[in-house]
């Protein structure tokens, strides 16, 4: 396996609070020291990174590969690559691929494929419920044993507080995390935020009280069970209050954000623009603001890409006949860099969001940099000025708001395990 000597960085663990300018030494995959050459390593591959950051490898909550059933819209090797081309080495694949991963046979599928496809570490999310439904739960403990890092319901409510409670109660059991969707099934009928820009263009309405009723319903069974429960993809002020009030009373509780929702609001519908409509919405600019707020104070632990490639069909019926979601991967570091650009958080509480927090939430051990752990690394130019072009994306979805969109920092290579797997020209 191939020595790395990468030299001349700022090199960040948020985890550890290393932060300093010294030389990372790779060897049998794993990082062998940090500042002096350690003795007998082979003769290095030189890797001069002055003027670069080098953290951990990101670490994605929420990246939906598409395979098995949707290779039309991506593939475990596609997603990866776009995955790798930012800086993200780890990705929790939600459980709605068709058909669900509620059973240890399709997990093993995802899993096989991966290691033959994909460079970047890929960990199945399992179905809470079977066939995602909500009715009967799905075998947890036999996801857990082929591989699930935690279950959940993906973007799928589940209507049935008994099963929800019976839900949080057994996967308590088991100590795994349970991800779910803060959205209220019945109040999240529509396709925009129920806002200026929903009323103007005649766009049936979410209100924000879809979001936060269904929050408190979950916060409840939460205390109620101990369950270790992550909610996923906030995207309202008032969620925000409530998990930071629900954290400072000491309810095992998690969250993360989209990327995206940090910077657009509702504006970005105005001309029915499809690759703006998204699940949760875009909302308004109070909201944006404190879901930034709850980043920066460490309420929000984790910044998830909620990657969701598409054919170029799906967004091209009718607005709200467009399918929701945009390609994330690669956006992902520079929209999470610009907390620290604008001075909201430093740089390293930056990049915890998008490394240790999330592990942590998932209960990975990645997202680390010190001596022992896996050379999973991301090396970034942080001031690096850029154009995103939807057409030079890995993704095999094109499908961004962001595209011609100007963002400063930018991923320069990727290592996993060592490897160089991603290195920009």
């Amino acid at each position: 396996m191939t020595a790395l000597a990468i030299t001349g960085a700022r090199v960040i663990d948020p985890a550890s609070g290393l932060d300093r300018h010294t030389d990372i030494w790779v060897h049998d995959g794993r990082i062998a020291a940090l500042g002096t050459r350690p003795p007998g390593l082979p003769a290095p591959e030189p890797i001069d990174a002055t003027g670069l950051v080098v953290a951990p490898g990101l670490v994605d909550l929420c990246a939906r590969l598409r395979e098995p059933g949707e290779t039309h819209k991506g593939t475990i090797a596609s997603e990866s690559a776009a995955a790798l081309a930012g800086g993200i080495t780890t990705l929790c694949c939600p459980p709605d691929t068709q058909p669900p991963l509620d059973n240890p046979a399709t997990v093993e599928l995802v899993r096989t494929r991966a290691e033959t496809a994909a460079s970047a570490h890929v960990f199945p999310v399992g179905a809470l419920t079977r066939g995602l439904e909500g009715s009967y739960l799905a075998p947890l403990r036999a996801l857990a044993a082929a591989g699930c890092v935690a279950v959940g319901q993906a973007g799928r409510a589940l209507r049935d507080t008994h099963v929800l409670r019976s839900a949080l109660e057994y996967a308590s059991t088991l100590g795994l995390t349970v991800m779910l969707p803060p959205a209220d099934a019945s109040l999240s009928r529509g396709c925009a935020h129920a806002g200026v820009m929903a009323t103007r263009l005649g766009l049936a309405p979410i209100p924000a009280a879809a979001e936060t009723a269904e929050l408190e319903r979950i916060l409840a069974l939460a205390v109620d069970t101990g369950a270790r429960v992550h909610v996923g993809r906030l995207s309202t002020a008032g969620a925000v209050d409530l998990l930071r009030a629900a954290r400072e009373r000491g309810t095992p509780v998690s969250a993360d954000v989209a990327a995206h929702q940090l910077h657009l609001t509702e504006q970005a519908v105005s001309g029915f623009n499809a690759n703006a409509h998204l699940d949760p919405p875009l909302r308004c600019e109070a909201d944006r603001r404190a879901l930034r707020a709850g980043v920066a104070d460490g309420t929000i632990g984790a910044i998830c890409s909620d990657h969701q490639p598409h054919d170029a069909d799906a967004k091209l019926a009718p607005f709200a006949r467009t399918e929701p979601g945009l390609s994330g991967c690669e956006t992902l570091l520079a929209l999470a860099l610009d907390l620290a650009h604008t001075g909201e958080c430093d740089l390293a509480t930056t990049l915890a969001r998008v490394t240790c927090g999330p592990a942590t939430a998932a209960g990975l051990t990645a997202g680390r940099l010190e001596v022992g752990a896996a050379a999973d690394l991301c090396l970034f130019a942080p001031d690096e000025v850029w154009t995103l072009s939807s057409a030079d994306m890995k993704s095999q979805g094109r499908n961004t708001p962001f595209d011609g969109v100007e963002l400063r920092g930018r991923v320069r290579a990727t290592s996993v395990g060592g490897e160089l797997a991603y290195r920009a020209c």
